[in-house]
């Protein structure tokens, strides 16, 4: 990059110029110049590049050499090298003033070396950065011991009311704390201790707090040592809680008192970069965690989106007023439209996507794309523009080691820049510049602006001004008669109704208990609702589901601010309704979930099941591992959204039915495993782990999950329970390893029972699946896990018939694949034994007779789809009833769980007609494709009773024909 083709003729000389006074300085101090050629190519275009080093290397002329012989200024970064080299010269310094000093002089050396590098094109962007970072961190760590040392000196060690030592927390903020630190950049901080108590040891005991306040003060002041080789740090410290006006320091207590009382928009926009840089480290995590509920929230945080537009519109405004066209970091298309841009989908989205919780903005570009938040083409642009303008900001204050970010004017020092940058001229460097700074302004400009929707913004206000432009004359009642016209020319043919909804919601208890800025949000949806309800089939019954989900949403008035800042959203929320109920009641249930209607690349695209996994995997990434409550919450909005995505593709017309059942069967497994997985961990850290040996071979955990019915027959619906059963492989007598050890039995039991709670507890995300564990041995009065040698015994001695029926659709989801296999070993041997017809089919006709009482019956004018004659129970029992029967001659009919493919099996074995398997299928796909859509519809599964006619009379005939004498059909199937 620095080479001296690039520096024009007059430069050249002045290089040449340079390096002689350099040369004169060194001899005058009686050192002989550097000798090596290419060094002193390197040497010349850097002493025309950065005065700062020139003059650094005058008045030092041994520094050039030291750091050659050293192997420093060769070296790639030293980040790790930086806090025991300050450690090693600061140890003998005795004085406050000296120790200012002394880092004063070591950060020039230190400066040089890293200019040199960057100029000389050795190091790359992050390695400058973090240099500069890495090398603030060892000053601030190294001032704060030396000066707490001699603060306990004389007044002891600050303990708390444990008589626990406390330590200083230094927290850095803005490019320190996301290790992005520029050249000559201020470092931001914030100040704090644990807890409150007082010192001990010293002359006289103090205040944990006036212990800080005067460590603070002096700390300061030490770091804004200013000598002739310049500052050492300039301080900023404006971003504590209060500002100018706060108190330098404070405790944990208080400062989380603060954020959650107080705490302000550009607060959390501050403290997204936050880092514990010195002190105690891992007390300084422990803060940001506490305070990470009032950054992130969780949930996605649409009513942000007013306080960002205002820190967008005022940074716009200082641009124009400040005429910044020339400022590379506040200036349009600047460093910080990068930083805004992606710290705003952080504020945005980082509660609910923990990926996004990240301080470097390069870092935070990627995760964007890996959440689909961004395209990879705007994220490489965006990236790319980054690392130049952060490339010309080092460039710029390297030059004499002040903190600029404006472009130069005259003629010879835009020539040094642009050289500098590896430009030969400076408008192909200027125009570079340029492009990479429209590219960002555009991307800044379109952040957070609302989509277009087809004039909707002016047909709503025409809409509300036409009702006396005030949302409230529309929940009047009775509306006036040109209201009522109003609403017959926007679609709606029965206005009296939709005024008496109106004015339910208006006097509904959480509308009138909503904050004034609710009030005007719900008065802005409310219009957009309206015309677009009545665009929909049934306009007056999407508008009652819609309002019913406004009752149940605006008190968090959040997700106002979301379909108010949304009209796609909207418009996808009426098509649901319109479409299907349940989806309406499931967003009633999940609210969380409204933000999945912004994005229809995921919305109607459910992922499969290696993209679940790594979902969830991303998600749990940076959670808490001991924040148990959390864990849950994540793993119910997983499923949630999942579910919501497989329901969209669905009423879409996206996925065909046994798509969708694959699709909710996969985001139960891997629900399931992570729920294994979590409790599993948690309980093992507790109490230890269990010794498992299957046939002489160790297991992982010796655990696996067994799924019967729906989710074990892959014909999962979107409210299925969950029929499991749980089994182990462990012996011995104790759990090794934990504090708490616990018997085998015991310990497996625990673990089932927190299984069981972790999917069915009710928290405030709901709940993950209801379970249903009575398929396990001798039901609910048998062991919760069973191990898998008893489960043997059972199931080759004591099961009933209609326990080899539910096993025919059983199927192991997750656990120690060696477990897994053993349980398959036994379903086999236990369903390929010969049977005798004769009892086999009246235990199965005694079952399913059963059962219909069990149920009830209907009227002749309805059909049950799944419980009545000719239904689809009928099929499930034919088909297990064949299978049991023919399953010792044919194993291969044992293969499959799922009804389908069983009848497809028992086809190609020539035990049924290719006829009859054909019609098996048909009638038994159609009831469920029925029931499925039913089910969106919030409706039981009951059709007229001629609608399947046809079907049920040959499901009848097969019945008969295979497990009773033929005989006449029902009464109305004649």
């Amino acid at each position: 990059m620095t080479q001296d083709s690039l520096i024009p003729a007059k430069q050249s000389l002045e290089s040449e110029d340079y390096w002689r006074a350099f040369c004169d300085a060194a001899k005058t101090r009686g050192l002989t110049p550097p000798e090596d050629p290419d060094f002193i190519r390197i040497a010349k275009p850097i002493f025309y590049f950065s005065e700062f080093i020139r003059r650094s290397c005058l008045l030092d002329p041994a520094l050039p050499a030291e750091l050659v012989q050293s192997g420093d200024l060769r070296k790639s970064g030293r980040s790790a090298d930086y806090l025991p080299y300050l450690q090693a010269r600061i140890a003998s310094v005795a004085d406050e003033a000296l120790l200012g000093q002394i880092l004063c002089n070591l950060r020039r050396r230190e400066m040089v070396r890293i200019a040199w590098r960057d100029l000389a094109g050795w190091a790359d962007l992050d390695e400058t950065m973090g240099d500069l970072s890495a090398f603030a961190d060892a000053c601030l760590e190294t001032t704060l011991a030396y000066l707490y040392r001699a603060q306990c000196g004389l007044y002891g060690l600050p303990l708390n009311a444990a008589h626990h030592p406390q330590q200083l927390v230094v927290i850095g903020m803005g490019k320190l704390g996301s290790r992005e630190l520029n050249f000559s950049s201020d470092i931001d901080l914030i100040f704090a201790y644990p807890e409150s108590g007082q010192t001990d040891g010293g002359t006289r005991a103090i205040s944990n707090e006036e212990f800080f306040v005067r460590l603070c003060r002096k700390y300061v002041k030490i770091l804004s040592t200013v000598t002739s080789d310049g500052p050492l740090f300039r301080v900023d410290i404006r971003l504590r809680p209060f500002g100018d006006n706060g108190p330098l320091v404070m405790s944990f207590d208080n400062m989380e008192d603060y954020y959650q009382q107080q705490g302000r928009d550009w607060e959390r926009y501050a403290w997204i970069k936050a880092r514990a840089a010195a002190g105690d480290l891992d007390a300084g995590k422990r803060l940001i965690e506490r305070l990470r509920p009032f950054i992130y929230r969780r949930y996605f945080d649409y009513s942000a989106f007013e306080s960002i537009r205002d820190m967008k519109l005022k940074i716009a405004r200082e641009v124009a007023q400040k005429k910044m066209q020339n400022n590379i970091k506040l200036g349009p298309g600047g460093i910080r439209e990068i930083e805004f841009f992606g710290q705003t989908f952080q504020l945005l989205r980082g509660g609910v996507t923990p990926a996004l919780q990240c301080g470097p903005i390069q870092e935070t570009l990627n995760q964007l794309v890996r959440e689909n938040h961004i395209t990879p083409e705007v994220c490489g642009a965006l990236t790319e523009a980054y690392r130049f303008l952060r490339h010309t900001e080092h460039r710029l204050q390297e030059y004499a080691d002040q903190q600029t970010h404006q472009l130069p004017e005259k003629q010879d020092e835009r020539q040094r820049l642009a050289a500098s940058m590896g430009f030969p001229e400076p408008e192909a460097f200027f125009q570079a510049l340029q492009r990479h700074r429209q590219l960002v302004h555009q991307h800044f400009n379109q952040l957070l602006e609302l989509e277009p929707s087809e004039n909707m913004e002016e047909s709503t206000a025409s809409f509300a001004e036409n009702l006396n432009t005030r949302i409230a004359a529309l929940w009047l009642a009775p509306l006036s008669e040109f209201g009522e016209t109003l609403l017959l020319d926007a679609g709606y043919n029965s206005p009296k109704e939709i005024a008496t909804l109106l004015d339910t919601l208006h006097h509904d208890p959480s509308t009138r208990a909503l904050s004034p800025a609710g009030k005007k949000r719900l008065d802005k949806v409310i219009p957009e609702l309206l015309l677009r309800a009545a665009q929909a089939r049934e306009p007056q019954v999407v508008l009652a589901r819609l309002l019913d989900l406004i009752k149940t949403i605006q008190r968090r008035t959040t997700y106002l601010a979301l379909l108010q800042e949304n009209p796609t959203a909207l418009t996808r929320l009426v098509e649901f309704a319109d479409a299907s109920p349940w989806m309406i009641s499931y967003l009633m249930r999940h609210p969380v979930l409204l933000d999945e209607l912004l994005d229809p690349r995921t919305l109607y695209a459910p992922p499969n099941r290696p993209e679940l996994a790594e979902e969830i995997d991303r998600r749990y990434e940076l959670i808490d591992p001991d924040d148990l409550e959390y864990q849950m919450e994540v793993l119910r909005i997983f499923k949630q959204t999942n579910t919501l995505r497989v329901a969209a593709a669905d009423i879409g017309g996206v996925l065909p039915l046994m798509k969708v059942s694959d699709h909710l069967s996969d985001i139960a497994e891997i629900s399931v495993a992570k729920t294994v997985d979590l409790t599993w961990r948690h309980l093992v850290e507790k109490h230890g782990t269990p010794n498992c040996m299957l046939d002489n071979t160790p297991l992982d955990r010796g655990f696996a999950v067994i799924a019967y019915g729906k989710l074990g027959g892959l014909e999962l619906g979107y409210d299925s329970d969950l029929d499991l059963v749980f089994l182990h492989a462990c012996t011995g007598a104790q759990t090794r390893g934990g504090s708490r050890p616990l018997d085998i039995p015991q310990f497996f039991s625990r673990l089932g029972q927190r299984v069981i709670h972790f999917l069915s507890a009710h928290t405030p995300a709901g709940v993950l699946y209801e379970t249903d564990m009575r398929l396990r041995p001798s039901g609910t009065s048998g062991l919760l896990v069973c191990h898998i040698d008893a489960w043997e015994e059972y199931q080759m001695k004591d099961a009933w018939t209609w326990e080899h029926q539910a096993l025919v659709r059983a199927r192991g989801i997750c656990g120690d694949s060696a477990l897994i296999a053993r349980f398959e070993t036994v379903r086999l041997r236990a369903l390929s034994r010969p049977r005798r017809k004769a009892i086999l089919k009246k235990e199965v006709s005694d079952m399913r007779e059963r059962m219909r009482r069990e149920h009830g019956g209907h009227p002749s004018t309805d059909f049950n789809l799944k419980h009545d004659p000719g239904g689809m129970v009928d099929i499930e029992f034919l088909v297990q009833y064949i299978v049991l029967l023919m399953a010792h001659r044919y194993p291969q009919l044992l293969k499959w769980t799922d009804n389908v493919r069983q009848i497809q099996a028992l086809a190609e074995e020539k035990i049924i007609g290719d006829d009859m398997a054909h019609q098996l299928r048909t009638a038994y796909l159609t009831y469920r494709s029925m029931a499925h859509r039913l089910s969106l519809q919030e409706a039981p599964p009951v059709v007229p009773a001629d609608q399947f006619k046809a079907y049920r009379q040959t499901i009848m005939r097969f019945w008969h024909h295979v497990l009773g004498q033929p005989d006449q059909p029902p009464k109305g199937l004649s």
